[in-house]
């Protein structure tokens, strides 16, 4: 998510302030050339039927010449952006007091009527440059004004008793032209600065709520008053299987089921929509409407829930709460199962126990090792320790590891064997839960496999065809499988199917692969057996120690 900041300080060259400096000049430039070439034009095609130049013919032409030329070169300056802003601005207001000054003395002073253009170049000069500036061009028009007067006089032209008069009422309505433009460029640029922040807040604002509803954990989609969609977030366009770019079409289209719910829920609003499957043929997708607006005829936002997602959070609540339950009994229990596992050892002892007895003994302490079993494992699970992910060779491990195995569990040579493809595998994974998790599902092959005297255990394991594909180590047995009705539940905690089993080992197991960004899955085995592989995560670099 990008945020903008503000931009402070005045910068004649960026492109947001081209509205107020460069783009102005550009409209005075073009307003110099329209006046000076209607002069030009009144000039030299009608000079009977004009006072223009009626005093110094020869000054006016050659000042209105020169005034279009320069208009020219002032359009092709700016154009060029050089020199500098503010120099071009000073340069060119000055050109304008003095040549409008040149053409009202050759037309007769002020009687001609051309000393109101002062009041624009003022005016134009207050609004192009900020701060005192605007002063300067109103006391330079001032002084332009009075020095024709006196040079008027110096050449023995009539000057009128109120003429000195009128030049200080020109150069007062200079100075207020200035105060006032002054002032209307100040707040205008006020006012541009605050709608500049205004604007970048009102940006940063979409952004963040962009952001926001592209990483909720549900699917939020808009729909308009017409049915078109106007925004979906990643989550919904995954849950819909939506092709494309759906924004502006029609939701019909995109989604029947999901128009057909929020056709319903508009009809009768007070009634909980009903669920409704993915068109990708996934999961049921619970929706919620929200109207936008009060209006009956309006858009509506829509809320997607994976139920299989929502189901997953709450077994995992329902998990947490039963594994902080089991394990303060599991607690209690350790204390009375170790007396009753002692004096049972005690009761053992006896030389004068009768045979039934000591089965009966046999009995006890059987029952006690396993809710021994059953408790550790409960404790086990309510601890949570944090998994220390390392990189591990996994031809040497299996190695070490179906020796260890075979040698604990007294199987006989090449009953449980370790294949490697490529020698060179490695994973990342905690090396004491990978113990504990390969452990597990190797005893369950051996207890579940084949007949009693002929389980066969395969260890094969590899990093796959490509750097895409994730490491993994599959553990295969020739047993019959895991019937079709047990797969969903398997790894559900205190399930099993042996009456001697706690139902654990499996829940254990991936709660101990998802710990290491690992994934414990089963697959049938077409020629007969089970397969449970662990896909191990693809990172070779941030687990190791």
């Amino acid at each position: 998510m990008k945020i903008r900041r503000p931009e402070h300080g005045f910068t004649p060259t960026g492109t947001r302030e081209d509205e107020f400096t460069w783009k102005p000049l550009r409209l005075l430039t073009f307003y110099r050339l329209i006046l000076a070439g209607l002069l030009s034009t009144i000039f030299f095609v009608a000079p009977q039927a004009t006072a223009l130049g009626s005093r110094n013919p020869e000054l006016f032409g050659a000042t209105v010449v020169a005034y279009l030329a320069f208009g020219l070169a002032a359009g092709f300056a700016g154009r060029w952006r050089w020199p500098a802003y503010p120099l071009q601005v000073l340069g060119q207001i000055s050109v304008d007091v003095v040549a409008i000054t040149l053409l009202m003395h050759a037309s007769g002073s002020l009687e001609s009527g051309l000393g109101v253009l002062l009041a624009v170049a003022v005016a134009a000069g207050s609004l192009l440059l900020p701060g005192r500036l605007a002063y300067l061009f109103a006391a330079l028009a001032t002084l332009a004004v009075l020095a024709e007067q006196a040079y008027g006089s110096l050449l023995g032209a009539a000057i009128a008793s109120d003429d000195y008069t009128r030049a200080g009422l020109f150069g007062a309505a200079f100075f207020a032209t200035a105060s006032l433009a002054h002032m209307l460029a100040r707040r205008v640029r006020e006012s541009e600065a605050l709608a500049a922040r205004r604007g970048i807040d009102v940006a940063n604002l979409e952004a963040l709520n962009a952001y926001i509803i592209q990483h909720l954990q549900s699917g939020v989609v808009v729909v308009d008053q017409a049915g078109k969609v106007r925004l979906v977030n990643e989550l919904a366009w995954r849950l819909l299987g939506m092709p494309g770019r759906p924004t502006a079409k029609p939701l019909a289209a995109l989604a029947p089921q999901l128009a057909q719910s929020l056709a319903a829920w508009r009809r009768q609003p007070e009634r909980p929509p009903a669920p409704f499957r993915s068109p990708t043929g996934g999961t049921a997708i619970a929706p919620n409407f929200t109207p936008l607006g009060t209006e009956s005829d309006t858009g509506a936002l829509i809320f997607l829930e994976d139920m299989a997602s929502v189901a997953q959070r709450s077994q995992q609540l329902k998990l947490a709460a039963l594994g902080r339950l089991t394990a303060s009994i599991a607690h209690e229990i350790r204390n009375p199962l170790g007396a009753i596992s002692h004096a049972g050892q005690l009761l053992d002892e006896a030389p004068d126990l009768a045979t039934g007895d000591r089965r009966l003994v046999e009995i006890i302490r059987e029952q006690c090792e396993r809710m021994n079993t059953i408790v550790e494992n409960v404790l086990q699970l309510s601890r949570r320790e944090p998994a220390q992910p390392q990189d591990i060779d996994l031809g040497p491990w299996l190695e070490n590891f179906v020796g260890e195995f075979s040698q604990y569990e007294h199987v006989p040579a090449g009953r449980v064997e370790f294949q490697v493809e490529p020698e060179d595998s490695h994973i990342q994974f905690d090396p004491t839960h990978l113990h504990q998790v390969v452990w597990n599902l190797c005893k369950n092959a051996l207890e579940h496999g084949g007949a009693k005297d002929t389980p066969h255990v395969v260890l094969r394991g590899g990093a796959g065809g490509s750097t895409e594909s994730r490491p993994y180590l599959e553990v295969i047995d020739n047993g019959p499988g895991i019937p079709p009705e047990a797969e969903s539940q398997m790894f559900e905690p205190f399930f099993t199917t042996n009456a001697g089993g706690t139902g654990l080992g499996l829940y254990i197991s991936r709660e101990l692969c998802e710990r290491n960004q690992a994934e414990l899955s089963y697959r049938p085995v077409t020629s007969g057996g089970s397969c449970f592989r662990i896909d191990f995560s693809n990172d070779t670099d941030g687990g190791r120690s």
